[in-house]
């Protein structure tokens, strides 16, 4: 059986690693439009220090797979205890925002307290993401934090999005609050609360582990594009620039709603829900500045609509080959959709905005205090769970089931996962193909 995978971020190699071994598999094909493969695993540089596309952390619930990510990394790895910050107001909130509200001021306190203790909410069924909010922390932390930062990094009212994204989340036992607020903080997320990363090289790291470790069945085609993709006596026949890939299975890994445009004689209605999919885009910011006035934390989030960046992270919090003398780095993240305000801004502009916010957290002290910058943006970044999301993924997954074709990884499958469980889906997968 020969297979072609269509993209080749982490879901695609991972998947091919551990289909290669299967005795009925002569083939893999991974085709990639880019020139390495990694897709939103790749790490670049700027002045020597690695940085990723966001701050990607090794971790999982999944003790197997958590295994599995270490033993591909052998000794390029090292254990973190998490610390995160929340941004509030110029004061330092231990992430997650409900299990530190002692450090709010008195007025901000009393709501979010007051607004749990004595919720109208928590009794009715949640139907979107906001409802979700004010019946499980009340109108107080949901208005303070929840909400805000939500709009900010979604791009899009939490009142039009369901509730897969948050729905595992508990409801805080009321003593738990009340603690909080006198200052008892506790740690939330302990599955996170200590994570792995690559020694050097950043996460591309781990996508370079399995690559090294593809045996001669294995072939990949980078720097190429396709033309369509047709069906035909049971065979995929994938059209490139440079020639055509058949194959007896197909997998694919790109966007959804970009795979049904490929795909020869996609039905119309199939193509309509596939195209009212929402996703948005990421523009990573990387500043390296003289000053440390950030403490020994990593990731800081900040849902203060007058600052550009929702989420700034310190590199240099990762190990010491990411930090160099006389300088701190800094991630910048800032979500956008087609067409918004965000993508109309020049580079430029962006930067001209990460500067001010810089100094609104007190980061910098001014334009001096920066040694360099750089802009990158990624058009595939999270998927949305609008309210009409099952609807229509549900059209698109049903049709190329079918078709036997295997949407796979986080666009493929359009389905918002971590690295973690595009592994497990991977290991999963490479015991269905047929």
């Amino acid at each position: 059986m020969k297979v072609t995978i269509l993209g080749g971020g982490l879901s695609a190699i991972s998947l091919a690693y551990n289909i290669m071994n299967r005795q009925d598999i002569e083939k893999i094909t991974i085709i990639e439009k880019e020139d390495r493969l990694g897709g939103l695993c790749k790490s670049y540089k700027l002045n020597g220090i690695t940085y990723d596309i966001g701050p990607h952390i090794i971790f999982s619930k999944d003790g197997e797979v958590l295994e599995h990510m270490r033993d591909m990394l052998k000794d390029n790895i090292h254990m973190k205890r998490r610390s995160n910050q929340i941004i509030h107001k110029d004061v330092f909130v231990q992430y997650p925002f409900e299990n530190d509200l002692s450090k709010l001021n008195d007025k901000d306190k009393f709501y979010a307290v007051n607004s749990f203790v004595n919720n109208p909410y928590e009794n009715y069924n949640a139907e979107n993401m906001h409802q979700f909010f004010l019946k499980t922390f009340g109108e107080g932390i949901t208005n303070l934090y929840l909400r805000p930062y939500n709009e900010k990094i979604w791009k899009f009212d939490p009142s039009f999005m369901n509730t897969k994204m948050v729905e595992r989340i508990p409801k805080p036992p009321k003593e738990d609050i009340l603690n909080s607020a006198r200052g008892k903080t506790i740690d939330g997320y302990l599955h996170q609360l200590y994570f792995y990363y690559p020694d050097t090289g950043g996460m591309e790291s781990l996508v370079n582990s399995y690559i090294s470790k593809f045996n001669d069945k294995v072939e990949i085609i980078t720097n190429s594009n396709i033309i369509n993709v047709v069906k035909e006596n049971n065979l995929f026949n994938v059209k490139l620039s440079n020639g055509v890939v058949v194959s007896d299975a197909l997998v694919s890994t790109i966007p959804a709603f970009e795979f049904t445009k490929l795909y020869e004689n996609t039905p119309k209605g199939v193509l309509e829900a596939s195209c009212n999919l929402k996703y948005n885009s990421i523009i990573i910011g990387i500043i390296q500045v003289s000053k440390d006035l950030s403490g020994d934390n990593f990731a800081f989030y900040v849902a203060s609509k007058e600052i550009i960046f929702h989420r700034i992270s310190k590199l240099d919090f990762l190990g010491d080959k990411y930090h160099e003398d006389g300088k701190v780095t800094y991630m910048v993240e800032i979500t956008y959709r087609e067409n918004d305000i965000y993508d109309k801004m020049s580079d430029l502009e962006i930067l001209d905005n990460i500067k001010i916010g810089l100094k609104k957290i007190n980061f910098i002290t001014g334009d001096d205090d920066i040694i360099d910058t750089c802009l990158n943006r990624f058009k595939y970044a999270y998927v949305i769970y609008d309210i009409d999301y099952e609807k229509n993924i549900s059209v698109v997954r049903n049709y190329f089931d079918r078709e036997n074709v295997y949407l796979h990884g986080r666009f493929g499958n359009f389905e918002y996962i971590n690295m973690d469980r595009a592994i497990k889906d991977s290991i999963e997968l490479s015991n269905k193909i047929k």
